[in-house]
């Protein structure tokens, strides 16, 4: 069974059209409006094995924050459609990515309760088209969408660039690693019955 998600979200300010598939091969067609945005998106497409699309019509006249983080609205909405009732699937993932300097870590649990724990320091206030100061809030909308704990640190770091590339690949491959079918599990991984 091919898990696969579209979600679409308009408002006066975004226009978004997001379709996900957990099992892909990472191969993705996006465009924001924000060349590194789009970037960071690929990056985490690709190391995630994640089919992503993602049209992104935003008021980019006003600044990046509403497409920043009404994108992370409609992923979190996509990723949770996908994961279903989360039936024999691990739950839990993590990954420490190196990328140079830069050391990354990320720590997924898709509990049905929303949290974001994040540490990161950029020395620069914008990379391209994108502050800095977005990326945490793309993080926690993604977060409270999905109804998922997301942990991301920077345990070393220095180059901006690298630092928001290494979060948004550790988040591709702790997802991919807490979406993966356990065998071993014929229900949902939790003491309560259901996630």
């Amino acid at each position: 069974m091919e898990r696969t998600s579209v979600c679409t979200r308009k408002t006066k300010e975004t226009d978004i059209a997001v379709r996900l598939t957990l099992d892909g091969s990472g191969q993705n067609d996006i465009s924001t409006g924000i060349g590194f945005f789009d970037h960071m998106l690929d990056g985490f497409a690709r190391h995630g094995l994640f089919d992503l699309t993602v049209k992104v019509k935003g008021d980019m006249h006003v600044d990046c924050h509403h497409t920043v983080e009404d994108t992370g609205i409609v992923l979190g909405r996509a990723i949770a459609q996908a994961a279903g009732d989360k039936t024999g699937i691990r739950r839990y993932g993590h990954v420490i990515l190196p990328m140079d300097e830069t050391l990354a870590l990320c720590a997924v649990d898709l509990s049905g309760r929303p949290y974001l724990g994040y540490d990161a320091l950029f020395a620069a206030d914008r990379i391209g088209g994108l502050d800095t100061e977005m990326v945490r809030e793309f993080f926690y909308a993604v977060s409270y969408s999905a109804m998922m704990n997301i942990h991301l640190k920077i345990l070393d770091g220095g180059n901006s660039h690298h630092m928001a590339e290494a979060m948004f690949k550790s988040f591709g491959k702790a997802l991919d690693m807490a979406t993966m079918a356990e065998p071993r599990m014929k229900e949902a991984w939790t003491t309560k019955g259901s996630l």
